[in-house]
């Protein structure tokens, strides 16, 4: 193999918007996007990094994953990787925990889609968290959802607990020609740009935004650029963007779900996790044209421990965190809310990439993510119900019952004339696999929780978790049980200062690269780093930064495949097309109908309601096709 032209000479990362799809003698890897079972392939050992130490910095999803991606494909045995992990339990953002007498927590959960590639590339390959081998995390989450489709029936609420018609986008032609040229707009143009300062008011106030904003999290004055790569990212999805019918979901938490399964897997492989170790910084020997990683430098105990790393080890970093800093309260205390321009972005979390910006421009500005807590900062509180008058108002809008272990609300419910914009969810019950049965864990957050409530003229951040319960139970119109629901709720709520710090507005060069230039040993993973098209804040894009870190760093004969292809296929353009108009059709869509119509090809235009911009070209293609009939039938 090592005579051969194309060995060791991969692009890892292949970037499928700036590639024309060519069949050439010279091409003997796949299609940047092209997916599937043929990038399952295991390369050809040589034994070069059988001795090689793996030294992973945070155990969150990405730097568990950059663990398995190198024993799989790297094939380095796993008796040589360690994490160390400042905490005292794996996972990092990806947390549930807690118990029925005290309380459960859940800091946040993330969106799942079927189209994350990396994510189930490594979960099907996991063992399953109960059912037992051969089954994979893949297959119980495929057993759930495939007999348990999700969707909301109450996706949005206003006047005092009312359903709001949410069956429309409501966008002018104006906004709706708005997506379409941000869409077509190069990523290049769009630096530092804000939602704002691209959209008018009229969309920031569509039940579209609602649904968007609330479902990911986004703030008006935040990323354009990162907004657009949602819009491609997830363009297939949205016709079930108002019922959430796109969604999956999965039986448990996802810390339980998904951590507890691949940690279960790795440890019994022989990976090694240190707790309680904080990386300080990174001893690295720069030159012209290399960084090489020497010392790790930890504080263990209190004391500052170096560790050695010689030039074939690797380390991997997760690079920031967006729920550090987390301030707790409960039902009777507010969290305690202390960040100012001089702490903030400066606790253990966030040291290693504030010490490697000060070492080269090559990793990045942390400061543009970590420096104003109140552009990036919300806050979210765990419910943990005994049966109340709050639960009995749920039932109403539930899909099914509460206790089945069914769909539930289908995803958050969000209070369109909450100060706050408040939104809340339960998911499949119970969320926890040790949770008794007579009780819900629900999940309430709020956007804009630096205004003051509705009904207790507070803060959010202000709030105990019993006044949290009272502005809920107001926009339910059932302020009047307040007593009863407080009496049977016990509350924890969560601020983070970060949690949408990776949304904030930046430019080319304020995220490193996965490997940054000239990095022989060390790779960045996590939502703080760049790839060529994959969004933050999913755990496919965490997989996929450790995927490329290990291909990259291994110099790999394999390549991590760009974003699933759908946003190019031509029946999910018409689809959003049609759906951003509401199902009213679009312009060409009738005389595309009288064309396809009766062709092998009619199945890939969207169902229209009505359509009102083709008259006429369809008159023009009733002539035409009548002439063409006429002269077959002279001839």
């Amino acid at each position: 193999m090592n005579t051969t032209e194309n060995h060791r000479k991969v692009n890892h990362q292949p970037d499928a918007s700036q590639t024309r799809l060519q069949n050439v003698p010279t091409n003997t890897m796949p299609f940047p996007d092209q997916i599937g079972n043929y990038q399952r392939n295991i390369g050809l050992p040589d034994g070069k990094f059988k001795d090689s130490k793996v030294y992973i910095v945070g155990s969150g999803i990405a730097g568990l994953s950059s663990a398995y991606y190198f024993i799989r494909d790297g094939q380095i045995p796993a008796g040589n990787i360690t994490f160390l992990e400042q905490l005292n339990i794996e996972g990092g953002s990806l947390d549930g925990s807690g118990n029925a007498e005290t309380g459960y927590i859940i800091r946040g959960g993330r969106e799942m889609d079927f189209t994350y590639e990396n994510f189930w590339d490594m979960f099907q390959d996991i063992p399953a968290l109960e059912l037992p081998k051969p089954y994979s995390v893949l297959d119980e989450y495929r057993i759930v959802n495939d007999n348990d489709r999700n969707h909301s029936k109450a996706r949005l609420i206003h006047n005092k607990g009312e359903v709001k018609d949410f069956s429309k986008f409501g966008l002018s032609k104006k906004d709706q020609l708005a997506v379409m040229k941000l869409l077509l707009a190069k990523k290049e143009e769009l630096d530092d740009l804000t939602i704002e300062d691209w959209f008018s008011e009229t969309f920031l106030e569509s039940n579209f935004w609602w649904f968007w904003r609330t479902m990911f999290a986004f703030e008006n004055w935040q990323s354009l650029l990162e907004l657009k790569l949602y819009f491609h990212r997830f363009l297939h999805a949205i016709d079930g963007l108002n019922d959430l019918s796109s969604l999956v979901f999965p039986k448990y938490n996802q810390y339980d779900t998904f951590v507890v399964p691949l940690r279960k897997h790795l440890q019994e492989l022989g990976v090694k996790i240190q707790f309680g170790t904080v990386v300080k910084d990174l001893d690295i020997e720069i030159t012209s044209d290399k960084k090489i990683v020497r010392n790790i430098i930890t504080e263990q105990n209190g004391s500052e421990v170096n560790i050695a790393v010689r030039e074939n080890d690797f380390v991997i970093v997760t690079t920031g965190s967006m729920t550090e800093d987390t301030r707790y309260g409960d039902n009777v205390t507010a969290p305690l809310v202390d960040f100012t321009k001089e702490n903030s972005g400066k606790s253990k979390g966030w040291t290693v990439w504030n010490n490697l910006a000060k070492k080269s421009k090559v990793f990045g500005k942390p400061e543009k993510f970590n420096s104003d807590v109140s552009k990036s900062a919300w806050m979210s509180a765990t419910l943990t119900c005994k049966p109340s008058a709050f639960v009995e108002k749920l039932k109403e809008y539930s899909v099914n019952d509460p206790y089945s272990g069914k769909t539930v609300t289908g995803g958050i419910i969000s209070i369109t004339d909450s100060n706050w914009v408040m939104s809340f969810t339960c998911n499949r019950q119970p969320h926890f696999p040790n949770q008794p049965d007579d009780v819900l864990v629900i999940w309430v957050y709020a956007l804009l929780m630096d205004e003051k409530g509705n009904y207790v003229q507070k803060t959010m951040p202000e709030c105990t978790g019993n006044e949290i319960l009272a502005e809920l139970a107001y926009h339910l119109g059932i302020e009047n049980q307040l007593d009863n629901i407080i009496e049977n709720t016990i509350v924890k709520t969560s601020y983070m200062p970060y949690i949408t710090s990776m949304f904030l507005p930046r430019a080319k060069g304020d995220r490193p690269q996965v490997v940054p230039d000239g990095c022989v040993n060390l790779g960045l993973v996590g939502q703080f780093v760049e790839t060529n098209n994959d969004v933050v804040f999913t755990m496919e894009s965490s997989v996929r930064t450790a995927r490329i870190a290990v291909y990259e760093l291994l110099d790999s004969n394999k390549q991590v495949p760009d974003i699933n292809p759908l946003q190019y296929d031509i029946r999910h353009l018409l689809k959003a097309a049609n759906t951003l108009n509401d199902g009213k059709g679009f312009p060409g869509s009738g005389i595309l109908n009288k064309v396809l119509k009766d062709t092998y090809f009619e199945h890939i235009l969207p169902e229209i309601s009505h359509d009102e911009a083709d008259g006429f070209f369809a008159q023009q293609w009733d002539k035409l096709k009548s002439l063409f009939e006429h002269k077959q039938e002279g001839e």
